[in-house]
């Protein structure tokens, strides 16, 4: 199939787009755009990997699935288009990295700069029906994407994973721990915010801390 993805990453990934998974991944979602209104914009549902090359990955952030109300999702997770009023995890998000590293909020929830910079904002579903949460949950989006982390894991080491609630969490067991740094917390989310395990956890300063050691150059968040 002629996948217009990042050409390192097309590389890596070549084999799941000759899998019949993935053929019929595509007729799925091109149904379902055609249907009704869907996030991202077609062109975008790549844009974790096209802004993010495969050997300029430092940092991984796995979110579930896109935002699914008009204007937000732009195929990068936790991230909203410039001019978006910033849903509450963002917004914790950079509450944390203001008390870790004394950073003030931005005024765009727009996470390109973080991607440009080598984290990969991956949702595991890349796609999701307008104001229907999960609603692509079962496409077969999970496995192209768990293979995206697994070609990582094989093949790049130093990395940071940030795995924030159960279900990113449910991803570490394909991660080589003894060269790479997974941090694990709740979800950024008020509902598992603020009931301890997000606000204090220095995720932020840890991981350039990490970079730092492994020759690397620090995000700035």
């Amino acid at each position: 199939m002629n996948v217009q993805i990042e050409p390192s990453w097309k590389v890596q990934l070549q084999g799941e787009f000759e899998k019949p998974y993935f053929a019929q991944l595509a007729d799925r979602v091109r149904q379902e755009y055609t249907a009704g209104p869907c996030y991202p914009p077609g062109r975008q549902i790549f844009n974790a990997f096209n802004l993010c090359p495969f050997e300029a990955v430092k940092v991984v952030i796995i979110g579930q699935d896109p935002y699914h109300e008009p204007g937000q999702a732009h195929g990068l997770s936790f991230s909203v288009q410039d001019g978006v009023e910033m849903p509450p995890s963002l917004i914790n998000i950079f509450k944390e990295i203001e008390m870790d590293l004394g950073t003030p909020p931005p005024p765009t929830g727009n996470l390109e700069r973080w991607a440009r910079q080598g984290v990969l904002l991956l949702n595991a579903t890349l796609t999701v029906r307008a104001h229907q949460a999960n609603s692509h949950a079962m496409l077969g989006w999970h496995e192209f994407t768990d293979a995206a982390i697994a070609a990582l894991a094989r093949s790049r080491q130093h990395v940071v994973y940030m795995l924030w609630g159960r279900y990113a969490q449910s991803k570490a067991w394909m991660i080589p721990k003894d060269r790479n740094l997974v941090l694990q917390s709740v979800h950024p989310s008020p509902l598992s915010a603020n009931r301890g395990g997000w606000f204090g956890q220095h995720q932020f300063s840890r991981c350039n801390q990490y970079l730092a050691q492994n020759g690397l150059t620090p995000i700035e968040w």
